[in-house]
């Protein structure tokens, strides 16, 4: 009887062991895929910011100017797409005869 309860405390500690050793990888692995994407992300803004600098100072874009670009955009785009018709075309098709489409195999008659 003193071996039953000793080896079922001695599970019982495994396991909790177990779960919190479980527990502890995942959250270092979420840690460390958190911290790879912000490094990440800083090295791709310091590499854009080293390569954006540039000797010309060009001049700001004013609200006319912005209007004119989305404007000259809208109708570049709109001239991209094709106009269809919006007529729907519906045959209908005749198909052969199959016993697995057939409804009247499915149904059984209970008398």
């Amino acid at each position: 009887m003193i071996s039953l309860i000793t080896s079922f405390s001695d599970i019982l500690i495994e396991s909790v062991i177990g779960i919190l050793v479980v527990f502890l990888a995942l959250s270092l692995l979420v840690l460390a895929f958190l911290s790879i994407g912000k490094a990440f992300k800083f090295l791709v803004r310091r590499n854009f910011r080293i390569k954006t600098k540039s000797k010309f100072d060009y001049p700001e874009l004013t609200v006319y100017d912005a209007a004119a670009l989305s404007l000259a955009l809208h109708l570049y785009l709109s001239e991209l797409h094709d106009d269809e018709s919006g007529v729907l075309t519906i045959k209908r098709i005749e198909r052969r005869y199959s016993p697995w489409n057939s409804k009247i195999y499915a149904v059984n008659a209970l008398k």
